[in-house]
């Protein structure tokens, strides 16, 4: 059975952000929230964590993952970033938007797209998100909780709960959230394309 903290939505409390950090560090899957709705989390490099995901959500190798990092700083590790790019990420971070890369070789194979080699990044504009991830030091491998046969994301943590509790090692409750979907922005040809328009403005990137 999961560990459920419930989390002060503007001031995280530190000791649970650090369980949380833990849990990751050992091989954990957590549920997460985000300016987008749930999400499901884990460790970069945990294969296994990332195999029980892709049950959890019943997806394939071939799904688009996300890196969920806290600031820009980490981007040059795991993306190849020119600097009109960073301009536009910088101006528009951190917030509701998924960027697209060509990613590093330090990401793990089983993370990107397998044909073009991209991965996901995001920066989200959420507190306990960037606690979370002030915490543990690096990115979460993340994709959003969207459970099979649904279109939706969950936005209800008792539901989640419900659901999950025997399936991750942490829910973290904060609070209920709407669907926000992101905008999707496309680098990884060079020009921004816009792949789908969701919370965050996509003007900046037309």
């Amino acid at each position: 059975m999961s560990q459920y903290f419930y989390v002060h939505p503007d001031n995280p409390q530190g000791r649970l952000m650090k369980q949380a950090s833990e849990i990751i560090h050992s091989g954990g899957v957590i549920v997460y929230p985000t300016d987008s709705g749930y999400a499901l989390g884990c460790h970069i490099g945990d294969k296994k964590a990332l195999e029980r995901i892709c049950r959890i959500r019943d997806i394939d190798k071939n799904h688009n993952f996300t890196l969920v990092c806290k600031d820009l700083s980490e981007l040059s590790e795991y993306t190849r970033v020119d600097n009109s790019a960073f301009r536009l990420l910088k101006n528009n971070t951190p917030g509701p938007y998924t960027f697209i890369f060509k990613a590093s070789k330090e990401v793990p194979k089983r993370l990107m797209n397998p044909k073009k080699r991209t991965i996901g990044i995001r920066v989200p504009n959420n507190v306990i998100a960037q606690a979370l991830l002030e915490t543990l030091a690096e990115p979460i491998m993340s994709t959003t909780l969207i459970m099979p046969g649904k279109d939706m994301a969950e936005y209800d943590p008792e539901l989640i709960r419900d659901q999950l509790e025997h399936q991750v090692d942490l829910i973290i409750d904060g609070g209920h959230l709407g669907e926000h979907p992101t905008t999707v922005i496309d680098f990884s040809e060079g020009d921004a394309q816009i792949i789908r328009v969701g919370e965050g403005d996509a003007t900046p990137f037309e």
